[in-house]
């Protein structure tokens, strides 16, 4: 099986790293307040594209699409 093709295979949204159950990856508080953006996709770890407005974010993931705030409650 290729690196990234596990369907249940996840990453940070805020640092890239591949979360491992069991193992605790450490949030920045300013994401855990809901102030920061993700700048990782979940999906495959690739850096995305942000943008930050005043009343929102979204960001985009080259192989996953947009994920924007309004679809997770946080604007």
């Amino acid at each position: 099986m290729a690196a990234g093709s596990d369907p249940e295979e996840r990453y940070n949204p805020y640092t890239g790293r591949r979360m491992v159950s069991g193992v605790d990856d450490t949030v920045p508080t300013a994401a855990q307040l809901g102030l920061e953006p993700p700048r990782f996709c979940e999906a495959c770890g690739r850096r995305m594209v942000v943008q930050v407005s005043p009343d929102g974010w979204w960001a985009k993931c080259s192989r996953h699409g947009v994920v924007d705030s309004t679809a997770l409650g946080r604007r």
